[in-house]
């Protein structure tokens, strides 16, 4: 594996980018490859290229035009076998036509049809992996390797280039370029009063002036551990050790994207444990900032391992002490004791102790912690550096592209 941040450095030098960049992306609703796909676009666009993205839609399509970037609107989502056949020659007709000099994909789905577009049309493809995708069987170990095909692989995290590595081999294809979070919007000294009041009185949080706030963003789906929260919950709201005798707010912030059940069930459980007023589900948020800045702690008790982690990273920049499960991502963007603590994964009774302990050190120990966190993020996982280190990485990949060495 390469370092890409090394050449973060040296693109600081070439300041200009003057090509066309192709983003796949299958949707552009919530999550952590839709929003780098935006960040992209305002890096590509900033330095001088054009920015194209292709997509089934989401609410992210306007941020996209609002940086510069354009939409063409694409059946990309879809594994449907007639359809990757078709949006190959989309593909190609959209490259040509547009004269795409970098095709760049973020997911399984439509990489087969942008790995097709790419041989026929002679453009080198970069693909992300925003996942550590399980690949356990022969026929999902060929599903992945379009993927791992690509002229250039992206790995945003260490953990998710060893996922990669376990399974395929793009060997000295593949460079880790962590994710990262904007140190300017994800400023605690940058929230307004009246930002905080707003989510405050939408949200009716605060009404209870002693009480510890964590927020617990994500969208609602069984891995991300909202039920192992409202469990933790339960243990802690009969209690007097923290010294707040229970006196906790937990808010869940994240779409449920069409899991409606999975969102019963959780506002079932908290009403059968008697906990509605302890725990809100609030839905989506279009200020995460604002969110983050209403919280003491946050929390990110995924059952599964997050390829990156980017609720971590974003609490850290807005000096927010984390709780979060130790495997994934996390590891690397918590640091156990320091900036936050890691839990065992899936286990109420763990995430319970960890925010006893937070709550014990008070508003000063949460503010030293979160001091450290903001500057550990600031120092290793900034937007700026990861889209510096990609830009630098398509100069590269473009220009061992005419010398005659990318994948074949």
């Amino acid at each position: 594996m390469r370092g890409a941040i090394s050449a973060a450095k040296r693109w600081s030098f070439l300041m200009r980018f003057e090509k066309t960049v192709l983003q796949i992306i299958p949707a552009l609703d919530s999550g952590g490859a839709e929003r780098t796909t935006v960040e992209m676009t305002k890096a590509i666009v900033g330095a001088g290229g054009k920015a194209l993205v292709a997509t089934s839609g989401g609410r992210l399509c306007a941020e996209v035009a609002e940086a510069g970037g354009r939409i063409f609107p694409m059946p990309v989502a879809s594994k449907n076998p007639l359809t990757v056949i078709a949006n190959r020659s989309r593909l190609i007709s959209l490259v040509k036509a547009e004269s795409v000099d970098i095709i760049h994909v973020r997911s399984r789905a439509p990489a087969w049809s942008a790995l097709w577009a790419a041989r026929a049309t002679g453009v080198p493809l970069v693909a992300t992996y925003h996942g550590a995708y399980e690949a356990r069987s022969p026929l999902k170990r060929f599903y992945n390797s379009a993927m791992t095909r690509a002229d250039l692989v992206i790995a945003n995290s260490r953990f998710t280039a060893v996922a990669i590595c376990r399974f395929n081999g793009p060997g000295d294809r593949l460079i880790v370029i962590p994710r990262g979070a904007d140190p300017e919007r994800f400023n605690p000294e940058a929230i307004a009063p009246q930002r905080l009041a707003d989510l405050r009185a939408r949200w009716a949080v605060g009404e209870n002036q002693g009480a510890l706030t964590m927020l617990l963003p994500g969208r609602l789906t069984g891995w991300k551990g909202h039920q192992v929260a409202i469990e933790a919950m339960a243990l802690l709201a009969p209690s007097s050790r923290t010294g707040v005798a229970g006196d906790f707010q937990l808010i869940f912030v994240g779409d449920a994207q069409g899991r409606d059940g999975y969102a019963a069930s959780l506002a079932r459980r908290v009403d059968e444990l008697g906990l509605h007023r302890m725990i809100r589900i609030v839905g989506h948020c279009d200020d995460m900032p604002a969110a983050y800045g209403l919280s003491d702690i946050v929390l990110s008790p995924s059952t599964r391992p997050e390829a990156f982690g980017r609720v971590a990273a974003e609490a850290g920049a807005m000096a927010k002490p984390v709780i979060a499960s130790d495997h994934g991502g996390a590891r690397e963007t918590v640091v156990d004791g320091e900036t936050g603590f890691l839990v065992l994964p899936a286990s109420a009774p763990a995430l319970a102790e960890a925010i006893a302990n937070m709550a014990a050190l008070g508003p000063e120990g949460r503010r030293a912690m979160g001091a450290k966190a903001r500057a550990h993020i600031a120092a290793s996982y900034s937007i700026a550096a990861m889209t510096a280190a990609t830009l630098a990485a398509y100069e590269t990949l473009l220009a061992k592209t005419i010398s005659g060495g990318a994948a074949s």
